[in-house]
């Protein structure tokens, strides 16, 4: 050891008496320590003082009060920067996952994970890319899923610029779109509709000259059964067994204009889905699950000047729903996605995992009927 010392020609950065007490506080633990660190840190903290130990001839050295006063500054550095690492140490014991994190490139992709998407304005051409499959957490309910770069709430129903179709003016086609928007935002994203409320603003919406479309509907809501299901509509949950994680429903989708079937008639067309995190409404539920509402709905209107139609009313053409992770077998007109502690009920899930979060092709194509398997949620 004296001829490693001549050779790096090192001395002591304090007084005996100062390293000495430094070595009693870093073998007592005394300092700003925390008092009551996890058992982890303690592991690391006690393998870090076994190893500051001083070893056998660590001053001795025939040069060492020569060197001395020419090494202080550089002595100083190198004892401020033993410090830092010591406690750089002992914040990986804590929190170890911020260095697994980096080594792993894990904290770039879950920054570029949050990076938001540019509008959906055309089908996408593949599902969206595998992430890492992290858990939710009611701080972080979108942590692990795709939605994660989605819109918020209603900012992610974007409207195209409005162009005359159809034989409909550009204004009656911008209204057209704005009602479809108002539509979609009451029968999914209204607290009022997700806790079972009756869903009045977008019932307001359709023409009252259907009536026996909208008292079909009415009808969904009271008594659902599997062929009429107000979950085919609308989104809604029971308060007394669900609650949302959160304040933010994830949205993705893209709407656009077709003519109608006849001159005076224009159809508007929406294909979105909606991401919902979910905790169960008892005391210290702390689990999140999501479920996944994909919609494809056509609206319609019709210039009332040439069709039996209602100025500014929408007409419910045709819709498509697609329910991920929600009961099988339970038609009672609410959500009801499966938890880790749920005990298994109903029929077993079936069939090649389906990606929810596919958007690649239409709710038609290749679909499983019944009770299909989720890749992810």
């Amino acid at each position: 050891m004296a001829n490693d010392d001549n050779n790096n020609h090192d001395g002591p950065a304090v007084s005996d008496e100062e390293w000495a007490r430094f070595m009693e506080q870093a073998r007592t633990g005394a300092g700003e320590a925390p008092q009551e660190p996890s058992a982890r840190a303690r592991m690391v903290t006690a393998r870090l003082r076994a190893e500051s130990a001083e070893p056998a001839g660590w001053r001795t050295g025939p040069a060492w009060q020569e060197m001395q006063g020419r090494g202080r500054r550089k002595r100083r550095l190198k004892a401020a920067a033993a410090v830092v690492f010591i406690a750089a140490l002992a914040l990986i014991a804590v929190r170890p996952e911020l260095v697994i994190d980096r080594v792993t490139g894990k904290a770039a992709r879950e920054e570029k994970a949050r990076e938001p998407l540019p509008a959906e304005t055309a089908r996408p051409s593949a599902p969206p890319s595998a992430v890492d499959p992290d858990r939710p957490t009611l701080t972080e309910p979108f942590k692990g899923s795709p939605a994660l770069q989605w819109a918020d709430g209603a900012a992610g129903i974007e409207l195209p610029q409005a162009q005359a179709v159809g034989g409909m003016s550009q204004e009656q086609v911008a209204d057209a779109l704005e009602k479809a928007k108002q539509f979609l935002v009451s029968a999914n994203l209204d607290p009022a509709t997700l806790r079972g409320e009756r869903p009045a603003a977008a019932l307001e919406l359709l023409d009252p000259k259907l009536k026996d479309e909208l008292d079909r509907l009415e009808g969904t809501l009271t008594a659902p059964t599997k062929e009429n299901d107000p979950l085919h509509l609308f989104t809604r949950v029971k308060p007394a067994e669900l609650k949302p994680a959160g304040d933010v429903v994830k949205v993705r989708g893209r709407m656009w204009v077709e003519p109608g079937k006849e001159a005076g008639q224009v159809s508007v067309l929406a294909d979105y889905t909606f991401v919902y995190p979910f905790v169960k409404a008892k005391p210290g539920a702390d689990e999140v699950a999501r479920s996944i509402v994909r919609r494809e709905v056509t609206f319609s209107t019709a210039d009332p000047r040439k069709w039996q139609a209602t100025a500014g009313k929408l007409w419910l053409e045709r819709y498509n729903v697609n329910l991920a992770n929600s009961a099988c077998d339970v038609y009672d007109g609410y959500l009801h996605p499966t938890f880790a502690d749920d005990a298994r009920t109903g029929p077993a899930p079936s069939g090649t995992p389906v990606d929810p979060y596919d958007r690649s092709k239409g709710i038609d194509s290749g679909e499983p009927e019944g009770c299909g398997t989720l890749s992810r949620t």
